[in-house]
């Protein structure tokens, strides 16, 4: 009898060893299942309302059940609980809030108990399996993972990574790209959710971050981080394009990631289903960046406005459809890659443009300073734009102009100023009959015609106004259709930034009392002692962008993520 009991023993500790091997656990893990199994159908046997515990020696596979009683000084539950005075006929020198403990009997598992202590052993086993692939796999966000196919659920693919499954979405797959069960898979780990029915493992291969630690992969200098990817941005399939920069003047970086004839970059290219890359050299200067972006395409001009983020390029006739791409794919790239809006004109379609302005302006000033047209067309000569800058401008900037003298300059900002005081009369007048309230006008920033285009928007009173945010009035982006869409904002006619509209908001909310002006002072830096002198000293080289043509394939919405300085 003994030795079957020794058996038995040794019976269990097999068990839990090879149930923590097959899962990958501690056997400390599962022989806490099996006490907590054991504990549950002791309660069962002596009664759920018993403090009833179940340990297991782990270097014999004995088995001890034990019941505990709290010393109280006055007890509330008989089943838990005794008095002092009790405990002490039990150990003489038992203390308030001390557990006594006395051994049971060992438990005969039936069939229903077996089965229970099964349940509860697999179910604790397998929260701990969860709870390990989980913390394994959550400090990997942003590795590239290895795995076999295991199986495709609708378009899904369900990937074994050896101590985990994960999902690569179909959305997140390559178009056209097919895997079937066993074949071996590369993907980005993109982000490890912890669920109920354990942690879920999100893999990508349409992810830009992909393709950088691809070429982290192919180029050593990159891993090594003597060249730095700053940007990529991806058509999955189709093209790509990534920026990169070297820390190390004699290494080329653009040459590095291409490789010795194009080695390293086609071995991104073959992992990626024949996806075109170009690669450009970064620069600090957004104007030459985005040049080497548009690339291959030759730039003659740009006009870069860094308040709104938006560059104009202007491109040689010849050079408009190599310079857009199919369906507008090469600029939408180059829009990704340096964060700007691109607007590509040819040099005809520019220069049509800049005669239209040229007799606009010239027009302008005609009817509204009342001058003839040779004048007008010196003063857009120039370089005046509106009837605000001849009123306002310093005298001697009018008088530089060959023809001007000091008298008919003086006469030209006389006749701006009553253009602008009629204009801003008829502004004040719309803004009346609009309903738009007097308080707005103490708004430092606002002019007659902002007023009107706030009452046009329906926004009347300082509170309106305070209620806004930046995006309403100087606009913001959506995603339509899986393009990235301008809606427009109240001061789209306006020259006022993101910046000056948040100013006027936060002045406003200080005037209507939502907050004081404390309110908007930065917060106070703490300085260190060292910092602040209070210390007790008493004790003591560009390249041209490479490209590896492949086959086009349908495009994709690419998100770029790559972190730039």
């Amino acid at each position: 009898m003994a030795t079957g009991v020794s058996a038995n023993k040794l019976e269990l500790l097999r068990i839990a060893e090879s149930m923590a091997r097959e899962k990958g656990i501690e056997p400390e893990l599962v022989f806490a299942a099996m006490a907590d199994a054991i504990q549950k159908a002791a309660k069962a046997r002596y009664g759920a309302e018993n403090d009833i515990r179940a340990e297991i020696d782990t270097k014999t596979g004995d088995t001890i059940l034990k019941r505990f009683m709290e010393v109280v000084v006055e007890v509330e539950n008989d089943n838990t609980q005794l008095t002092l005075d009790e405990a002490q006929k039990i150990k003489p020198d038992a203390e308030i809030g001390e557990f006594l403990s006395e051994e049971l009997p060992p438990v005969e598992f039936g069939r229903i108990a077996t089965q229970t202590a099964k349940q509860v052993i697999v179910q604790r086993v397998r929260d701990a399996e969860r709870e390990r692939q989980y913390e394994e796999y959550k400090d990997r966000v942003g590795e590239v993972a290895s795995g076999i196919v295991k199986r495709v659920e609708y378009g899904n693919v369900v990937v074994d990574l050896g101590r985990a499954e994960a999902m690569l979405r179909r959305d997140n797959l390559i178009p056209r790209e097919v895997f079937n069960p066993n074949d071996r898979i590369r993907a980005y780990i993109q982000d490890v959710k912890r669920e109920q029915r354990g942690p879920q493992i999100i893999l990508s291969r349409t992810d830009p971050a992909f393709m950088a630690k691809l070429f982290a992969q192919e180029v050593p200098e990159v891993y090594d981080g003597v060249i730095e990817i700053r940007a990529v941005a991806r058509d999955p399939g189709s093209r790509a394009k990534i920026a990169v920069i070297s820390n190390d003047s004699s290494i080329d970086p653009v040459g590095a990631c291409v490789g010795m004839r194009g080695s390293r970059v086609q071995a991104v290219v073959n992992e990626l289903q024949g996806e075109k890359v170009d690669i450009v050299p970064w620069s600090e200067d957004a104007a030459a960046f985005i040049v080497n972006g548009l690339g291959p395409a030759e730039v003659a001009k740009v006009v870069l406005d860094e308040d709104t983020q938006r560059i104009e390029v202007v491109v040689p006739d010849d050079q408009l459809s190599l310079a857009i791409g199919r369906r507008g794919q090469n600029v939408r790239l180059a829009s990704q890659l340096s964060g700007w809006d691109i607007d590509i004109l040819t040099e005809a379609e520019e220069s049509e443009r800049r005669q239209a302005e040229f007799a606009e302006r010239t027009q302008i000033f005609m009817s509204s300073l009342d001058v003839d047209e040779m004048i007008a067309q010196l003063l857009t000569s120039e370089g005046f734009a509106t009837i605000e800058e001849v009123a306002y401008v310093p005298l001697d900037e009018i008088t530089v102009i060959e023809g001007f003298d000091e008298e008919t300059a003086e006469e030209l900002q006389k006749r701006a100023t009553e253009h602008l005081d009629r204009q801003n009369q008829a502004l004040d007048e719309e803004r009346k009959a609009l309903g738009v309230a007097d308080e707005l006008l103490n708004v430092e920033g606002l002019t007659p015609a902002m007023l009107v285009a706030l009452g046009k928007n329906d926004v009347f009173t300082l509170e309106d106004f305070a209620g806004c945010v930046p995006d309403d009035l100087t606009g913001w982006y959506e995603s339509v259709d899986r393009q990235r869409v301008r809606q427009p904002g109240i001061f789209d006619d306006f020259d006022v930034s993101s910046d000056e509209a948040q100013t006027m908001i936060m002045n406003t909310r200080v005037m209507v009392g939502w907050i004081t002006e404390e309110d908007l002072l930065p917060p106070e830096e703490e300085t260190s002692e060292e910092e602040t002198g209070d210390v007790d000293t008493s004790d003591g080289d560009t390249s041209e962008g490479a490209t590896i043509e492949a086959a086009p394939a349908e495009t994709s919405d690419p998100i770029t993520d790559t972190p730039t300085e």
